[in-house]
């Protein structure tokens, strides 16, 4: 019985002992794995990694990714041979095309032809008067090549002013310019004195039966007589197409004017004005008068013309000069008296 005891007893030590010997071992060979996993170890453990595995894989197939490349080229190309869209001109609302089949949209050079069916244009045949100044003598309506003769030297003529003038004239080339206020320039803006008024040149094809004919002596022949027509503060005359507004002649007759006509001082007595003709009342209704220098007005109608005269400029309607001044703050114009030195 001991005999069994003590050989059980000697089994254990043993047992003891190989655990005690063998537990070392199995610790440090657990800290050499931990190091192989961290990157601690041996090349032959790191190539025996399975990410090299994965890197060379990744490696290998690179020739695939340029394969696709391919495909983005030909995607590339693709979009190459689709039309391109026009780009728009810095001038916005016009895209240009590189086509030239797009030119033949233009409209062709016939429709410049229309421009001649614009008759309300006036052209002014101007001689020179004055040192170079110029005075319209005929006026010539749209393309169609018709003339109306307009006697501005008795349409446009200046009575010289009873007022002594206060102020020195301006002197410049030979003549002298009087006019009693200062001269105060201010730009030359045509009025519009209302729906029924019509500029020079305007034309009509027919008048309404309102208008009434005036006629005045011929200052050439006095066996002839000059025909216009009136309506509501414009005179007409005729041509082989219609009626051509023109500038109000002196002398012509009216029962009456329109209501926008405005009073004006002239001299020591008023007259009436619209559209750049002057009325005096009488027994029979108003008659057109000859502008009077020195005479102011608020307005000047379409047809003028700024001329330069040394350093100052004057509005002119054939040979009646207009100098802009200012009233009370507010911008007239003086008919100008021209006197020869």
């Amino acid at each position: 019985m001991k005999t069994s005891y003590f050989s059980g007893q000697i089994k254990t030590i043993f047992f003891l002992v190989f655990i005690i010997f063998c537990l070392p071992l199995s610790i440090e060979a657990q800290r050499m794995g931990h190091k192989a996993s961290r990157g601690g170890g041996g090349r032959s453990m790191q190539q025996s990694r399975p990410s090299t595995s994965r890197a060379s894989n990744a490696r290998t197939s690179r020739p695939a990714a340029s394969s696709n490349r391919k495909a983005t080229t030909n995607r590339n190309t693709a979009a190459q041979s689709r039309p391109s869209t026009p780009k728009k001109s810095i001038n916005g609302g016009h895209n240009k095309s590189t086509d030239r089949k797009v030119t033949s949209n233009r409209p062709s050079k016939s429709v410049s032809t229309n421009r001649g069916s614009n008759t309300n244009k006036v052209t002014n045949k101007k001689t020179t008067n004055r040192g170079g100044n110029k005075v319209g003598n005929k006026t010539q309506i749209g393309n169609n090549n018709v003339n109306i003769n307009v006697n501005n030297s008795r349409n446009t003529r200046v009575n010289a002013s009873s007022r002594h003038y206060s102020r020195p004239p301006y002197h410049y080339g030979g003549f002298g310019y009087y006019c009693h206020r200062p001269y105060f320039y201010h730009p030359y803006r045509p009025f519009y004195w209302g729906p029924y008024y019509h500029p020079w040149g305007y034309f009509v094809a027919s008048l309404a039966t309102t208008a009434i004919i005036v006629s005045i002596a011929n200052d050439n022949d006095s066996s002839k007589n000059e025909e216009y027509h009136y309506e509501n503060g414009t005179y007409y005359q005729k041509t082989e197409d219609g009626f051509v507004a023109v500038q109000a002649p002196v002398g012509a007759q009216v029962p009456e004017i329109p209501k926008e006509a405005e009073k004006v001082q002239v001299d020591n007595s008023s007259n009436y004005y619209y559209g750049g003709a002057f009325y005096e009342q009488n027994a029979e209704g108003y008659i057109v008068v000859p502008a009077t220098a020195g005479t102011i007005v608020p307005n000047l109608p379409e047809g003028g013309e700024e001329v330069k005269i040394g350093e100052q400029t004057y509005v002119q309607f054939g040979e009646t000069y207009y100098q802009p001044i200012q009233v009370d703050g507010k911008n007239m114009y003086e008919i100008v008296e021209v006197r020869e030195e």
